[in-house]
């Protein structure tokens, strides 16, 4: 049985964008279908046995499209598995440790019934957009935090679950 997943993300400057085609990569190698597309972009999740959403942090909130995303998706995505992740802290924390989820992921987890949610570290480079981007980059504080070694070990999970679910 051929399992479809969507790797779904909220993103302004493409870091949470990154994480998810990593995340789509890896599910692919591990003998998925996948489809990655940014959340606002999507309309109908029919054609998917399994969903993974992606959100970027802004001050402790998911982007905007993937809460609008869940919240448009709500029945679709509680008849169906769904894996969360975050991303957003400028600097290693998220590779040292587990960061629980925000107080608005969590309740979207809750109300989901999702099967995990993890934070990885984000990713904020010169030519960022947005003004709290360009002053946090004139203080010094940008980089690129995303842990791909770690985002790939998520990743196989996820598809470990998505396999054992369908039977396969």
């Amino acid at each position: 049985m051929t399992t479809n997943v969507l790797v779904a993300y909220g993103t302004t400057n493409g870091s949470t964008a990154g994480i998810a085609e990593a995340v789509a990569d890896v599910l692919r190698k591990e003998g998925l279908t996948v489809r990655t597309a940014p959340a606002v972009t999507v309309n109908d999740l029919t054609e998917f046995d399994a969903v993974v959403v992606g959100g970027a942090l802004y001050a402790g909130r998911w982007h905007k499209d993937a809460r609008r995303f869940v919240r448009h998706h709500r029945r679709a995505l509680q008849e169906r598995p769904v894996w969360l992740f975050s991303s957003g802290p400028l600097d290693p924390s998220a590779s040292e440790r587990d960061i629980p989820p925000a107080p608005g992921v969590r309740r979207i987890m809750l109300r989901l019934d999702a099967r995990d949610h993890v934070t990885f570290g984000g990713c904020l480079e010169e030519g960022a957009e947005g003004r709290m981007a360009r002053m946090i980059l004139r203080s010094g504080k940008g980089g690129d935090f995303r842990d791909f070694a770690r985002i790939a070990d998520w990743a196989k999970q996820v598809a470990a679950d998505v396999t054992a679910g369908s039977g396969g």
